[in-house]
């Protein structure tokens, strides 16, 4: 009886569908994770890093886009479940990786051609994503970079505003009456 429970155990864990399913309490807690670092700009990075690494490791595409999708961003993680969904079902890979909404970012139009082009061709997928994984980062790291400058700018300007009038008063007006007190005193005007 014991060792039929546990094939039994074994083969809901081992069958079809199960091995890009996660089980039912695994899921709410990626969920929480991924509430919490909601607005963080390398999160979608750090996904298809994740991919990558699934997909080198000689993981099923769909299988690896599921596992992915629990640390994506919001939007990349409805395309890769969606994938990873259809793929599964043995969808053609071209609609499987379409997007039917419009509100998406330019990187993740970048992973739905790259997937699409490599299905096609057959080209290694993790190549790819690792690129784009690192681009991604780049340009988080640009947008970080911009917001600093955009900030000194704005910060300077009430700072400015705070040491002019000091620097009027304690460096430039003594001078001007120290010069003006020089010139009366001489008899030029």
């Amino acid at each position: 009886m014991t060792a039929a429970a546990l094939l039994l155990a074994a083969a809901l864990l081992v069958g079809p569908g199960a091995t890009h399913r996660l089980p039912p309490g695994a899921a709410a807690k990626p969920a929480r994770r991924h509430q919490e670092r909601g607005r963080d700009p390398l999160a979608a990075a750090s996904a298809l890093d994740v991919f990558a690494a699934c997909l080198r490791s000689g993981m099923a595409v769909s299988t690896a886009a599921a596992v992915s999708a629990t640390l994506a961003p919001s939007h990349l993680r409805r395309v890769l479940t969606r994938a990873a969904d259809l793929l599964a079902l043995g969808a053609d890979p071209a609609a499987a990786w379409s997007d039917p909404t419009e509100h998406r970012d330019h990187h993740t139009d970048a992973l739905l051609r790259l997937a699409r082009r490599s299905a096609a061709s057959g080209a290694a997928l993790a190549d790819g994503v690792t690129d784009l994984a690192a681009r991604t980062r780049d340009d988080a790291a640009a947008a970080a970079r911009a917001a600093a400058e955009r900030a000194s700018v704005l910060i300077a300007g009430p700072l400015g505003l705070c040491y002019l009038p000091a620097f009027l008063c304690l460096g430039i007006v003594p001078v001007v009456i120290g010069l003006a007190g020089d010139v009366l005193r001489s008899g030029v005007l």
